[in-house]
């Protein structure tokens, strides 16, 4: 699709196409854009179906997926899929990391050389704030797992989501994501987004539409405008950003961002810092 691939080449939309294999997970974070935890429904993607996405997705002119969620590796399948997926394009998959280990964690060493890419999550410089928001024992997982994912060839990088950028806290999280083994390029600072269980928490910041970057988001419920969008509240599903409850073919989704990215002023100076 010209108009997708000139976008992306033009910087006005991404060019990862982000997938929800699901939406529970083995924690309950503070912040949780979908409510994920152990109780969650699953609303699950399914594999088959997420590997035509990116069949046709790279048709279209996507240069790289991105799986989030939910917990990605509470699939047992998932590095099988993972092998799928990378064969089409590059792939990041966002984990807490709890459950790699053991024959999860050599079926995803087995991807080393794939165009493969897992992001954990580090929050805070000390145990205990980031443990509070991100649940128990997660700096420990963190801060074990980077090194040795390292040392096994795998592609690592870091996400910290904060509620305010205090410029000490953030200088300690870089200097001991270096210390990890990681470069500087592989550790990016967020804002808490205020959408989710993040709102009950009193957290974040505003994010509609027009400070979101587009980055189209396909999950079971639908097509839409960015991976902070398809967010659960109070146990419902926000559709504020729901572009269009089709996924397949993917070219219906893509038409109606592209239509609405057309519209836009040009200029990214709104956009949130999110990746």
């Amino acid at each position: 699709m010209k108009g997708l691939a000139a976008a992306i080449a033009e910087g006005r939309v991404s060019g990862r196409l982000w997938l929800y294999p699901r939406y529970d997970c083995n924690l309950a974070c503070a912040y949780c854009l979908t409510e994920s935890s152990p109780n969650a429904e699953r609303r699950q993607l399914g594999a088959d179906k997420m590997v035509e996405i990116a069949r046709q997705g790279r048709g279209l002119g996507f240069t790289g997926l991105g799986l989030t969620g939910g917990e990605p590796l509470l699939d047992r399948e998932l590095p099988a899929l993972l092998a799928r997926l990378t064969a089409i394009l590059p792939t990041v998959v966002n984990t807490n990391g709890y459950l790699l280990a053991g024959e999860r964690l050599e079926a995803i060493t087995a991807l080393a050389d794939r165009p493969l890419t897992i992001q954990l999550s580090l929050d805070d410089p000390e145990p205990e704030p980031n443990d509070l928001l991100r649940g128990e024992r997660s700096y420990e997982v963190a801060t074990r797992l980077i090194p040795e994912l390292v040392a096994r060839g795998l592609h690592v990088r870091v996400a910290s989501s904060l509620e305010e950028a205090e410029p000490g806290r953030v200088e300690r999280l870089r200097a001991q994501v270096l210390e990890l083994g990681l470069g500087p390029d592989d550790h990016f600072v967020r804002p808490l987004v205020a959408r989710g269980r993040a709102v009950d928490a009193g957290l974040g910041v505003r994010a509609v539409l027009e400070n979101l970057p587009p980055e189209l988001t396909l999950t079971a419920n639908g097509a839409f405008w960015n991976p902070f969008a398809p967010t659960v509240r109070g146990g419902r599903l926000d559709i504020d950003l729901l572009l269009t409850r089709t996924l397949l073919p993917l070219s219906v989704p893509v038409n109606a961002m592209m239509e609405l990215v057309d519209g836009m002023p040009a200029g990214n100076d709104a956009l949130l810092d999110i990746r």
